[in-house]
């Protein structure tokens, strides 16, 4: 009993230091890879705002992976001989399915799509997570940086 303790322990620290690594989708945060790169800048109003929801992660292999070694642990001190090998392989499982499922719960963020009119007239829209509770609001003047693909949106 005391492994399945210890192993739910790991997952948790394990997945808290998986939320941590999540690349932020605000308009404030840049990758080490972004700084000192070029980028151009527009200034539009903005259109409308609606609240959505970003999905959290279901490629990453830490939430599985940790869940995977969790359910084996806890599967392998039910039954004994063959019986032990099947659940051992049976909790590796479920536990890897739960742990993908927590990651993705723990990663899912709170997001705006933006729909912003650029000063020549275009309408555009965007989607980004939302920083400590403030939504834009129509009618902000609001500065868009792109770079590549990429593009924020500030104040």
């Amino acid at each position: 009993m005391s492994r399945l303790i210890s192993g739910a322990a790991i997952l948790l620290a394990v997945l808290t230091l998986a939320g941590c690594a999540q690349q932020s989708l605000t308009g404030d945060a840049y990758s080490r890879r972004e700084a000192r790169q070029v980028q151009h800048v527009q200034y539009a109003v903005v259109d409308s705002v609606r609240p959505v929801v970003i999905e959290g992660r279901t490629d990453g292999v830490v939430g599985a992976g940790a869940g995977a070694i969790v359910g084996g642990i806890a599967g392998s001190s039910i039954g004994g001989g063959r019986g032990s090998s099947i659940t051992t392989v049976l909790g590796a499982v479920a536990g890897g399915i739960a742990g993908q499922r927590i990651e993705e719960a723990t990663s899912r963020r709170q997001g705006q799509e933006l729909t912003l009119r650029l000063d020549n007239g275009e309408l555009i829209s965007v989607v980004q997570e939302v920083e400590n509770n403030q939504f834009f609001r129509a009618g902000d003047r609001v500065r868009i940086l792109r770079s590549g693909a990429t593009m924020r949106v500030t104040y």
